[in-house]
């Protein structure tokens, strides 16, 4: 039943129709969900790995919180210690204003499964951002049509936690599970 689901929400989540009207109530939802949970859970995570990033106001300097689906990143033992986060902004010709407050100050805070993690954020260019967007859109389909709808590049980040010794595939750091 999940598979249906699932394929159901994505090709809903790929229309043009959608990203005119998605990126004004799921936002909202995963907020309220998130606050009223004590960062536990997410109303997207119930199809998507989810986190909420706080960063920092490229002009404001104020704090900005954005729930965003991920793409978790394990080191050897297992434990989350990296996401990737994409800036499709539901396929609008747009990047979403999160992506510019992460060029412009790159340490942010994430929220997930109710912890706080301090991270680094890296804007991915080049062969490497193939790399992942490749596994990116294996993990999430539309984001290939979110791809094809614009002109701009989707910006893809990795959050790195900004621990004192976390590493992926290193030991230290806030290990999620």
């Amino acid at each position: 039943m999940r598979g249906v689901v699932e394929r159901i929400v994505q090709r809903v989540s790929s229309s043009r129709a959608f990203a005119r009207v998605g990126p004004y109530f799921v936002p909202a939802l995963d907020s309220a969900v998130h606050r009223l949970t004590g960062g536990r859970a997410m109303l997207s995570a119930r199809l998507l790995p989810s986190l909420v990033l706080t960063s920092t106001g490229a002009r404001s300097g104020l704090p900005r919180r954005t729930p965003l689906a991920c793409l978790p990143e394990r080191d050897a033992d297992g434990a989350e210690c990296g996401w990737i986060v994409i800036g499709s902004n539901f396929g609008r010709p747009a990047h979403p204003a999160w992506t510019a407050n992460l060029l412009a100050r790159p340490r942010a805070e994430i929220s997930r499964r109710g912890r706080q993690v301090p991270v680094t954020a890296r804007l991915l260019r080049g062969a490497e951002r193939e790399a992942v967007w490749r596994r990116v859109v294996a993990f999430w389909p539309p984001y290939a049509r979110y791809q094809a709808r614009v002109e701009r590049e989707i910006r893809l980040f990795r959050l790195e936690s900004s621990a004192k010794g976390a590493r992926c595939g290193g030991p230290g750091g806030p290990p999620l599970r």
